[in-house]
C-alpha cells in the first residue's frame, strides 16, 4: 500500500491532523472515523478510492495525531466545526464516508450545510447518543458530570507491553481482525509510553464522557434537512441492524444495505463490499 501524505490545519485553536491519498485534482472524498480510532484505520479503504478521488482522512480532535480538546469538553458541535473546516479546505461539495460517531457528526454537518455535501455513505452511524438521550439538566445530572470528570483527572491510560499486545486487545473487540491487520492498526493507534504502548486517543473523548447532547428527536431535524443521497451500511452481526435499517426512512434520499458476516466495523470485516457499494453510490450521485 502507498504511504499517504500527512497535513495539519487549525480548527478552534487546535492543530488537527489529516492524511491524503490520490491526485489533488480529483473530486474530494472525506473519510471520518469513529470514537477511539484514528484516520489511519481507513488505509485499506482509502487505497480503494485513491485512483479516482482525492481522499482526505481526518484525525478527530483528541485522536490520532490531532491535539486534545482544551478543557476536555469534546462537544459534538465542535467536531462538526472541525469536519466543516476540512470540507472547506478540500473544496465543497464533497463526498463523505463516515463510521459510527464519525457518521453521526456527518449527519449534523450535512443537515446544517447541505450544499457542502455531494453524497454520503455512513457505516453504522447512529441517530441517538451512545448512552441514550441526554437527561434534562438538573442537580443530579450536574453532579454526575462533575464526578465523572473529577475521576478522570487521576486516571492513567492502560499500558500494553508491546504492539502485539495492543493488537490482541483490538482482536478482543473485533475477532474478525487478522493478526496482520490488527498489528497494522495498532502501529497507527498506539504510541510509546513508559513500560510499553498506550492508545493515542484522549480518555476525555470516550463515550459517556464527551458531550454528545443531541437527542434522537433533535437529530431527526438534521436528517430531514440532508438533501444529498445517503447510503447507510449496517453489519448483519452488529447487534442492532433492524433498528438501524429502519432509521433510513428519516433521510429524504436514503437507502440502506445489510452486509453479511460483518459487525460494527464493516469496513474492516468486509472492506471490498464497502468499497464496491460506496464507489457505486458516489458514482451514481456524480452522474445525476
Amino acid at each position: 500500500m502507498s504511504e499517504p501524505r500527512q497535513h495539519f490545519f487549525e480548527s478552534q485553536r487546535l492543530r488537527l491532523s489529516y492524511w491524503e491519498w490520490g491526485d489533488p485534482a480529483n473530486p474530494p472524498l472525506l473519510l471520518h472515523h469513529g470514537g477511539r480510532d484514528t484516520a489511519r484505520s481507513w488505509d485499506r479503504i482509502a487505497e480503494g478510492f485513491a485512483d479516482a478521488y482525492r481522499v482526505l482522512a481526518l484525525d478527530l480532535r483528541g485522536h490520532g495525531d490531532s491535539q486534545p480538546e482544551i478543557g476536555g469538553e469534546y462537544a459534538i458541535r465542535q467536531n462538526v466545526v472541525d469536519l466543516l473546516g476540512l470540507v472547506d479546505l478540500a473544496g465543497p461539495p464533497v463526498f463523505l464516508l463516515g463510521h459510527s460517531y464519525g457518521g453521526r457528526i456527518g449527519y449534523l454537518a450535512a443537515g446544517a450545510f447541505p450544499e457542502r455535501f455531494r453524497a454520503i455513505v455512513s457505516i453504522e452511524g447512529p441517530l441517538e447518543p451512545s448512552h441514550g438521550d441526554p437527561k434534562p439538566f438538573a442537580p443530579d445530572v450536574l453532579r454526575s458530570i462533575v464526578e465523572t470528570r473529577q475521576a478522570l483527572v487521576g486516571r492513567r491510560p492502560r499500558v500494553y507491553e508491546d504492539l502485539e499486545d495492543a493488537a490482541g486487545r483490538m482482536r478482543e473487540n473485533n475477532p474478525r481482525l487478522s493478526p496482520e491487520h490488527s498489528l497494522d492498526l495498532a502501529r497507527h493507534a498506539a504510541v510509546p509510553a513508559d513500560g510499553g504502548y498506550q492508545w493515542k486517543f484522549d480518555n476525555w473523548a470516550l463515550p459517556g464522557v464527551r458531550r454528545d447532547d443531541v437527542s434522537a428527536e433533535e437529530m431527526r431535524r438534521f436528517t430531514a434537512a440532508i438533501t444529498c443521497p445517503l447510503l447507510l451500511i449496517v453489519g448483519e452481526d452488529s447487534g442492532g441492524p433492524r433498528r438501524m435499517q429502519d432509521q433510513i426512512s428519516l433521510f429524504p434520499n436514503g437507502r440502506s444495505i445489510l452486509v453479511p458476516d460483518a459487525a460494527h466495523w464493516v469496513h474492516h470485516d468486509q472492506p471490498q463490499t464497502v468499497i464496491r457499494e460506496a464507489r457505486a453510490w458516489f458514482e451514481q450521485a456524480a452522474s445525476e
